[in-house]
């Protein structure tokens, strides 16, 4: 078996005892710091990041905010304007009086659409007074009116009528008063239009059982007419108390020449009342502006 002799090299290569030669090791602190620092990049990143996003939501809402206060300032400006009192102006004043007009078949108490007495002019201008002997129920307007008039009312948007029976100072004549609502003025004006001047149609008379008006029907009427105002037509029907219906009168027979004016002075009463323009005030809160 060859040795080696001393003080000659051998052909294997010892390394010195405990030595490292031949492995290159690597330094694990080197590896973990470059992790670190890029873990502090990224959150560094996101950091600014979410301050920049901050920024702008913040300069958002603080664009938000400032319009908001500056709609909030205008309408209050806009508000103490509009409710501060100010004089009317011409289509206000026409506003409150038509709405007011309008109201009073419904808001005003019956004895204030027909007053218990009306005044009259008899012969030679004596003053006179009509006494109302009873009011009917309200009533459609096809049921207390002609079917011709009926279909009119009916075709311009009648809501309503309502009536009254008078009979004059001396009791020889009844006639009833009757007050047709309708929507509105321009409805009244239309239906108006079509009206006919037709003596024998109109409203209905009511009669009053117990009263001088108790055979006051529809064969009794001698005349009918109306008048308009506002959103109301009121109607007339006009004949004698004691019964005679129109047949009994001949027709060369001229109608007693108290009777025709006498309705036409009682219906124009209860119209000229309901139509008659309010006090309008002058400012928007009363008279003071």
């Amino acid at each position: 078996m060859p040795r080696d002799l001393p003080g000659k090299p051998s052909g294997r290569r010892r390394g010195p005892v405990g030595s490292s030669a031949g492995r290159v090791r690597a330094r694990p602190w080197s590896t973990s710091k470059a992790l670190e620092t890029a873990r502090e990049a990224r959150e560094r990143e996101r950091l600014e990041r979410g301050i920049r996003l901050r920024s702008i939501y913040l300069a958002i809402m603080a664009v938000v905010l400032a319009v908001a206060a500056l709609d909030v300032l205008l309408g209050s400006v806009g508000l103490i304007k509009e409710t501060r009192p100010r004089p009317l102006t011409g289509a206000e004043r026409a506003e409150y009086i038509a709405e007011d007009v309008a109201r009073r078949w419904r808001a005003w108490p019956i004895g204030m659409v027909f007053p218990e007495e009306l005044p009259y002019a008899g012969l030679g201008q004596a003053r006179l007074y009509a006494r109302r002997v009873g009011v009917a129920p309200e009533a459609a307007c096809d049921a207390a009116t002609d079917p011709q008039v009926a279909a009119v009312l009916r075709r311009h948007g009648c809501r309503t009528l309502l009536r009254a029976t008078y009979v004059d100072q001396s009791a020889t004549f009844a006639v009833t008063v009757g007050v047709a609502v309708m929507e509105s003025e321009e409805a009244r004006a239309s239906a108006t239009a079509e009206l006919r001047a037709d003596g024998r149609a109109g409203v209905r008379p009511v009669a009053f059982p117990g009263t001088v008006a108790d055979r006051f029907g529809a064969d009794q009427r001698q005349r009918t007419g109306w008048v308009a105002t506002g959103p109301y037509i009121v109607f007339s029907a006009v004949g004698y108390a004691d019964g005679r219906t129109r047949a009994d009168v001949a027709q060369e027979e001229p109608v007693h020449s108290e009777m025709e004016p006498f309705a036409e002075t009682i219906a124009g009463r209860v119209a000229r009342a309901l139509g008659e323009p309010p006090e309008v005030p002058r400012c928007t809160k009363g008279n003071e502006c």
